[in-house]
């Protein structure tokens, strides 16, 4: 029988493309709100563990890290994964490890138990249903249209932030942290039913006007992990990711500590910096947007700009700390912080289009979680010799200029 058939045998209508890709950002968006939310629900869980067992800051800090290097360096296998048994073994497998991990960790007992389940399980499951597998799938859909749709997807970042976030908190005040991971590994563990019964076959099968075309420009035969890496593209993709994100981490794992020194109350300061999950948005569909209307490289150059003077703007905040600051950093660094994503992935994908592309740009993918990873880990290291702010923002600039000069320098990425 049919995939696309229902099971009393009786035929319907061949589903319009338009309509099944659609279908395919909102599941992924879906996906990517649960995994980006539950991982960044960590910041709300942090205090009252350590309250909990009387561990200092740092070592609870090592928990959140290491899901961010988790993450990073499976990402290859992720795509390798998807390559070879597709989006439905990956997804559920992202879900069924997200459940168990959380179920685990509302009994754990010592740090490493922690750094087990919330840190490596954790990191792995959000890499399985993130950007790797959903970048490989929408690419199937939407062909030139990529961009948007990534930027689409990107945003979940902020939308998992604003709605897991509060959510973590209420849960923790009503039944306590314990508990409150037992809801969300029964909740993830829930999902895996309907899941499974979505018609994946056509899902991962795209749009036949996509893969046609990708077929006739693509050059497979073609591109293997080997051969991308001893390309100058592959690499200048991955310092990208690396040092963009290092530049980024360094600074948001800080920013609210930062505005509260400045003299915020710590309600307006977390406040103001959750707004960003606002902006972000705007911000990935603006410059996706200008893709199509300026092209890839100054749209990708003018929000490296706008980053740098957001973080200007922070700079400044310690000196004349007034809402008209506060409400331009977040505005210009809080719309750009991922707003680039799209972008990027839609060029890695494009250039290494083939049978191995999930692999390739899973290994390229690497960069994100090494920086994000080293980013907020050297940035409480700055801090914590110079016992002040000045030169983590030093740090965190110069790495975000790092991360845009291989848009500038290598023809690739220029074209």
């Amino acid at each position: 029988m049919d995939q696309d058939t229902p099971p009393g045998g009786t035929s319907t209508r061949p589903r319009s493309p338009a309509r099944v890709a659609l279908s395919v950002l909102a599941l992924c968006f879906a996906l990517s709100v649960l995994g980006r939310g539950l991982g960044e629900s960590f910041t709300v869980f942090l205090k009252p563990i350590s309250e909990s067992f009387g561990w200092d800051r740092a070592q609870v800090v090592s928990v959140y890290s290491l899901s961010w290097l988790t993450g990073g360096l499976t990402a290859p296998l992720v795509g390798r994964l998807f390559d070879r048994s597709g989006p439905r073994t990956v997804y559920a497998l992202g879900l069924l490890l997200l459940g168990g991990a959380f179920l685990i960790a509302s009994r754990a007992e010592a740090l490493w138990q922690f750094q087990i389940t919330i840190g490596i399980c954790v990191g792995v499951g959000i890499a399985l249903v993130g950007n790797v597998p959903n970048s490989i799938l929408l690419g199937r859909w939407f062909g030139p249209r990529l961009p948007t749709a990534m930027a689409v997807v990107y945003s979940a970042m902020g939308a998992g932030v604003l709605l897991l976030l509060p959510a973590s908190q209420l849960l923790i005040d009503h039944v306590g942290w314990r508990e409150a991971y037992q809801w969300f590994g029964v909740i993830a563990l829930c999902l895996l039913v309907p899941l499974m019964l979505l018609p994946w076959r056509l899902f991962a099968r795209g749009s036949p006007h996509v893969v046609q075309k990708a077929q006739v420009e693509a050059t497979d035969g073609g591109w293997t992990l080997g051969s991308a890496m001893r390309y100058h593209a592959f690499w200048a993709l991955f310092s990208t990711f690396f040092f963009t994100a290092i530049g980024m981490y360094a600074i948001s794992a800080q920013i609210v500590a930062y505005l509260i020194d400045a003299g915020f109350p710590p309600l307006q300061a977390a406040t103001a910096w959750g707004f960003s999950g606002v902006v972000l948005t705007l911000g990935m569909v603006s410059v996706s947007t200008l893709d199509g209307i300026i092209g890839r490289r100054p749209s990708v150059l003018l929000s490296y700009a706008i980053s740098i003077l957001g973080i200007f703007f922070l700079w400044l905040i310690q000196y004349f700390p007034n809402y008209w600051l506060l409400a331009a950093f977040v505005l210009f660094f809080g719309s750009m912080i991922g707003s680039r994503g799209p972008l990027i992935t839609a060029t890695a994908l494009k250039i290494f289009q083939g049978k191995r592309v999930g692999t390739i740009f899973g290994t390229i993918s690497i960069g994100s979680g090494l920086g994000s990873a080293l980013g907020s880990w050297a940035g409480g290291l700055i801090h914590d010799y110079t016992h002040g702010y000045n030169a983590l923002i030093a740090f965190a600039l110069v790495n975000v200029i790092l991360g845009m000069i291989p848009f500038l320098v290598v023809p690739a990425l220029r074209r």
